[in-house]
């Protein structure tokens, strides 16, 4: 277990990511609305606690047959593009007071996605550079 990954800039943005798509996901389910905003909300708490759980074990380093930083890059852009879909159908339309709610969450998890995958973006970069600058062995 990786205790100091939680501490780490990506560490605390991916536990926020997956409180706000959780808290998403409640409001969306309580306030009875569409099946399409509770599932996308559902899928993105799921999905971003299972890569939560990847770097908290350490598991990307022992499954190194896929390069899972550039996964969760297109993780992040593609639920970012729904996110910005579903939470703006869901303020407009805002049927009742936890749509409205689900969709301003939905709007500040797009927000949490891009500066994931911005971090992550960067630190591809980083780790690409340092590879070139080493010597050979």
């Amino acid at each position: 277990v990786d205790r100091a990954f939680p501490g780490t800039p990506r560490g605390a943005l991916k536990i926020s990511r997956t409180l706000v798509a959780l808290a998403a996901f409640i409001c969306f389910a309580v306030s009875g609305a569409d099946g399409a905003y509770t599932a996308l909300a559902g899928m993105e708490t799921v999905i971003t606690l299972l890569f939560l759980l990847l770097y908290l074990f350490r598991l990307d380093a022992r499954m190194r047959f896929f390069f899972w930083p550039l996964a969760d890059i297109f993780n992040s852009v593609i639920a970012a593009l729904f996110l910005l879909v579903v939470a703006l159908f869901a303020i407009i339309i805002k049927t009742n007071k936890g749509t409205l709610a689900g969709g301003v969450l939905g709007l500040i998890l797009l927000v949490l996605c891009i500066v994931d995958a911005v971090l992550l973006c960067k630190k591809i970069r980083l780790e690409r550079g340092r590879g070139r600058s080493a010597p050979p062995k």
